[in-house]
């Protein structure tokens, strides 16, 4: 096979190429685009899309599947991943559930910090990029720059340097015709789209208060270090349990409850909110990592609604994930996964058919490239993920984050240079009240 690994001298990644705004690809050079879909912007039937995916674990796999249920013309032709353990499990898996629209020779499987580039070079002409989130600006501009459609996990930074990478980007992608269909799967669940749209056409009223939860115990928790073989490196154990890790995750908030975030700011057609404060911490003590346990931050929007995120990762208590989203003439109620309805004045139940709103996601992606018209998720998901980043600062700080404290913030969580044998101290939990506000 032809693969690089970065264990053994691989590619080093910058950080400074994917914060500037310069429109230079970081992929070097000019890099032509698959002709079969006249320079990428759309394509006929009777053209075959190739795929191509970056991160190959459970999220990366499932998507990678969808996408080829997607549409009866489509290929996988190139993964990335920086294990090749995790590569081969999902070639293997997604062989059995696809079949012969996996076609992913040896010579494009890429092992390494840099098979982002290599799979995006290969010919592919729609990327999935689900590593972890650290790595989303970087692999987001490359991909734009290449004249690549994207499907891209939540959340697409874990900083505010990261997002503004990701805003010019955005922007990039518009310019270009691009799609871009982010992560935020519940946007494409049909009750849920249902409910929403009742909201603003004025079903329950003007908005008065949001109450959103996501009340859940751990997700991959870390094992104590002790059990760190020798042969780890400090970035191949953080990647590892890459969750635990703010730098890799942006913790909790923005890497899970970031789709109750995501919720709120949908109930309040994106507007920003104007500051945020909160509450976190770490009640249970960790073997590894930084993340806090729990949150609670009130989102303050201009004309005085207060908006509250309630979320914890603690295992053997209470959990919900629920939105109550109160109005002056109702409610909307969302209750996990039962039927969303709406109480109040005038009362609704979804009773719809339902579909897989994953599969949603990248049925409505290909369809869109089909025609030529192409989705671009961007401006809503930059400002959810950066509702996540605000709600964190203020938690770590114990400041009130103001929108353009967060927008503007200079604080970088992920490191400067990132090489497979860099030594990767892990910074202090924060501690609000000397956690400083960067």
């Amino acid at each position: 096979m032809n693969k690089t690994n970065d264990s053994q001298g691989g590619a080093s990644t910058s950080r400074r190429q994917f914060i500037q705004s310069s429109s230079t690809a970081v992929v070097g050079g000019v890099v032509a685009p698959y002709i079969g879909l006249r320079n990428g912007l759309s394509a006929q039937d009777s053209d075959t899309i190739r795929v191509g995916i970056v991160g190959c674990g459970g999220r990366g796999s499932g998507a990678a599947n969808q996408a080829m249920q997607a549409d009866s013309n489509i290929r996988l032709t190139a993964m990335g991943d920086v294990f090749p353990h995790r590569l081969q499990g999902s070639l293997d898996a997604l062989k059995r559930a696809a079949g012969d629209k996996i076609d992913v020779s040896p010579d494009k499987q890429f092992i390494g910090l840099d098979a982002y580039e290599k799979v995006i070079n290969s010919g592919v002409d729609v990327v999935i990029l689900t590593t972890p989130p650290a790595f989303r600006p970087q692999h987001i501009k490359a991909a734009i720059d290449a004249g690549k459609h994207i499907f891209c996990e939540k959340p697409m930074a874990t900083d505010s340097a990261g997002l503004r990478s990701v805003m010019a980007s955005v922007a990039e992608a518009k310019r270009k015709k691009l799609a871009v269909v982010a992560g935020f799967c519940w946007r494409y669940d049909t009750p849920r789209r249902e409910l929403y749209k009742r909201i603003h056409d004025g079903q329950i009223g003007d908005i008065r208060s949001i109450y959103a939860t996501y009340y859940t115990g751990p997700v991959n928790p870390a094992v104590p270090n002790e059990q760190r073989t020798p042969d780890m490196t400090d970035l191949a154990w953080q990647l590892k349990y890459w969750q635990n890790y703010v730098w890799l995750s942006g913790d909790s908030i923005c890497e899970q409850a970031i789709h109750s975030v995501d919720k709120i700011a949908w109930a309040m057609k994106d507007e920003m909110p104007i500051k945020a404060v909160a509450n976190g911490g770490r009640q249970i003590p960790a073997h590894a990592g930084n993340i806090y346990d729990h949150f609670s931050v009130i989102y303050e929007y201009k004309n005085g609604i207060r908006n509250h995120l309630g979320s914890r990762q603690i295992a053997g208590c209470y959990n919900e994930n629920s939105d109550y989203i109160y109005g002056s003439k109702g409610t909307g109620l969302i209750n996990g996964w039962s039927d969303v309805r709406i109480d109040g004045d005038s009362r609704w139940k979804f009773r719809g058919q339902k579909k897989d709103m994953y599969q949603i996601e990248h049925d409505e992606l290909f369809a869109s490239i089909r025609k030529g018209e192409p989705i671009n998720d961007g401006d809503r998901m930059v400002t959810s993920c950066m509702m996540g980043i605000m709600g964190r600062m203020a938690a770590y700080t114990g400041k009130e984050v103001t929108w353009e404290d967060a927008m503007n913030s200079q604080e970088n969580l992920v490191p400067e240079n990132i090489e497979w044998d860099m030594e990767l101290p892990v910074r202090p939990i924060a501690r609000p009240g000397q956690t400083a506000l960067i």
